[in-house]
């Protein structure tokens, strides 16, 4: 399983997480194993919300080839085509380093998003 983490830096599990998936600077890529180890990280470049918009974000997240995105909180349309997409959406608001949620995550400990729970700006 691959999931995205928006992230400030391209420091990888040290990164800070982004609070804004559209404007995270990076997408820290981590992929887990079956037994939800961690056998990969890798650090990519964000698409240029400014540029492309919300919507060339979420295209650009859904093509790189992951399962999940992990967000401190998105609005309704990003939640409803990444949804739709395939694409898993999970929310946690307490952790703000990478590397800390991604090992909440494979502990269990990082729920799918509720879209009650959607930003409204």
């Amino acid at each position: 399983m691959k999931i995205a983490i928006p992230s400030e830096t391209d420091a990888g599990l040290e990164s800070i997480r982004s609070g804004h998936f559209g404007h995270a600077a990076y997408m820290t890529v981590v992929e887990f194993d079956d037994d939800m180890n961690i056998v990969s990280v890798e650090s990519v470049k964000n698409a240029d919300h400014d540029a492309v918009g919300c919507g060339g974000v979420i295209d650009f997240v859904s093509g790189i080839g992951v399962d999940g995105i992990l967000t401190v909180g998105m609005g309704m349309p990003p939640f409803t085509r990444f949804t739709n997409a395939g694409i898993k959406v999970y929310s946690d608001t307490t952790e703000p380093n990478v590397g800390n949620v991604a090992r909440l995550f494979a502990e269990g400990k990082v729920a799918l998003m509720d879209p009650a729970n959607a930003c409204r700006h």
